[in-house]
């Protein structure tokens, strides 16, 4: 079972995560999500038991539970919902702006085939 865990510190580790929640059963994995660019934790992570029954024992006695001046959320953890992303708009390569028209640029009118 996954289990969501929120409101963790940001010194917090892999390993500590894993410790918190050994206590309840075996442990499958625990992560701490942190940002690709700075390495920094987002402050939540995602631990995995094996058995349904130790992980929501878990959950019982962590959720609200203060760990590092911080009151932890658990959960089972919830899939994403799969939102069908927006198609088209601006912004990027190719996007935004009226799309093309002549190279040539500068008057519209063509060349030579005007009666005026």
């Amino acid at each position: 079972m996954d289990i969501y865990v929120g409101n963790l510190a940001y010194s917090t580790s892999d390993d500590e995560l894993r410790d918190f929640f050994s206590a309840y059963g075996s442990v499958s994995s625990a992560r701490v999500c942190v940002d690709r660019m700075t390495g920094r934790s987002k402050g939540f992570g995602f631990v995995e038991m094996e058995n349904a029954e130790e992980a929501n024992a878990a959950i019982a006695a962590l959720n609200g539970r203060e760990v590092g001046g911080r009151a932890l959320r658990v959960n089972e953890s919830q899939p994403k919902p799969r939102t069908e992303r927006p198609r088209g708009g601006g912004g990027g390569y190719g996007g935004g702006g009226f799309g093309g028209g002549r190279r040539e640029g500068g008057d519209r009118r063509e060349r030579g085939t005007s009666r005026w």
